[in-house]
């Protein structure tokens, strides 16, 4: 790969999810600000889930057939901008949720379309992507030092987190995305594409893997881990914040962080440990997260511990999942097992997560707006524990798995 095209790729990845970090981590506070209550939260961050699992008929069945996927990119992008910009008026619980839906739409079906663009320019995807993915990884951590670190002299406030600004901020990203989608190498729709179902791109060829015990248990874990999961992005900042710790965005990022260390390392403990090792790693820290939230509050070393396992509660979990699946699927039906995955954890578990979620805050919250973050914590990590021992006593790794990886 020439090197002007993989600092171009490197950028999109950088500016993707820059956009996605900006107003994400933050939205919790802003929206306890404006007087939102915790399920009308919960609604809210259910639409990144819901948008997971209707964007994909408009990628698969529609963008990269008949347009161009750097112009649809940079198209999807402005008005994703102009949606976001939007929401800082709305202050309504209700016409939020829907403004915040268009947006998602928007925003999770650009997720694929960079991939793609991506794809298009490698040799060897295997060896090439990891280089290029993990800008975007330090684009997240980026837009959380920048929302952290740039309030007192960009905009003379000791804060902005539980502002509207960093919804602004990633209208002003996503306006810079655009602009530079449209110098990105072409990637021209597929001319020879047949008719796309939408069975196909929502993945259900692959249901015919659930008829293996493994998969199923697999398929069904993760779904069901997915619901705890939820509890971390929607209510991780809020929380560090309320306990007292200042710039809870840039301290997020040290998640992000660990994330890309621990993608270095997958590689030595997935050929030690096996697939099944893995995926109960990831789990189980998953519960030891929660369980430091729980009783750290007025330990701020714990809360830094809890916030750095994320990078093996997701790659442990997530990465080794995607390397099963690839493993498990034939190539006719591999791309149809990964988007049956992605629909079934992003997609359904996030969503049933964030609603619990805000059910769960709101029970545990006084009518003098306290929080007992103690108990809102110790459920999530109940459920990451009973998911990580039924997916121990129940999933059998076939043995010659680890020979593929």
């Amino acid at each position: 790969m020439k090197t002007n095209i993989r600092i171009q790729l490197s950028l999109m990845m950088f500016l993707q999810f820059f956009v996605w970090g900006a107003w994400l981590v933050t939205m919790w506070q802003y929206l306890v600000k404006i007087n939102f209550t915790a399920p009308q939260i919960g609604n809210a961050y259910s639409t990144t889930g819901w948008a997971a699992m209707i964007s994909p008929l408009f990628v698969g069945m529609i963008a990269d057939r008949f347009f161009s996927a750097q112009k649809v990119l940079g198209v999807i992008h402005l008005l994703g901008a102009a949606i976001i910009y939007y929401s800082t008026k709305i202050v309504d619980p209700g016409t939020f949720f829907w403004v915040m839906l268009a947006y998602c739409l928007c925003y999770m079906s650009t997720l694929p379309i960079v991939n793609a663009i991506a794809f298009g320019q490698m040799s060897d995807i295997p060896k090439q992507f990891g280089s290029i993915r993990v800008w975007g990884t330090i684009g997240w951590i980026a837009s959380g030092l920048f929302i952290s670190y740039t309030a007192q002299p960009l905009f003379n406030m000791p804060s902005i987190e539980a502002t509207n600004i960093p919804f602004k901020i990633a209208a002003a990203a996503s306006v810079v995305m655009a602009i530079f989608s449209f110098t990105l190498p072409s990637t021209p729709p597929n001319p020879n594409a047949g008719k796309v179902t939408i069975s196909d791109v929502l993945g259900f060829k692959a249901i015919q893997l659930l008829k293996e015990p493994s998969f199923c248990v697999f398929t069904i874990c993760s779904f069901l881990i997915c619901i705890p999961l939820a509890f971390y992005y929607q209510s991780a900042a809020g929380f560090v914040s309320a306990i007292g710790i200042d710039n809870p965005a840039a301290k997020m990022t040290m998640g992000q962080c660990s994330e890309i260390v621990f993608m270095l390392v997958m590689p030595f403990f997935l050929t030690r440990l096996g697939i099944k090792k893995m995926l109960c790693i990831g789990m189980l820290f998953w519960f030891g997260r929660y369980a430091l939230f729980a009783y750290g509050a007025s330990q701020p070393l714990m809360i830094y511990i809890g916030i750095i396992c994320h990078g093996i509660c997701y790659d442990f979990f997530f990465v080794t999942g995607q390397i099963y699946v690839e493993q498990k699927a034939d190539d006719d039906i591999r791309s149809s097992a990964q988007g049956f995955i992605t629909l079934v954890t992003l997609g359904c578990g996030m969503v049933i997560g964030n609603l619990i979620n805000g059910k769960v805050t709101g029970n545990y919250t006084s009518a003098s707006g306290v929080i007992d973050w103690k108990m809102i914590w110790l459920i999530p990590a109940a459920m990451s524990l009973i998911v990580a021992i039924c997916f121990a006593i129940s999933f059998k790794e076939r043995p010659n798995l680890n020979k593929r990886v």
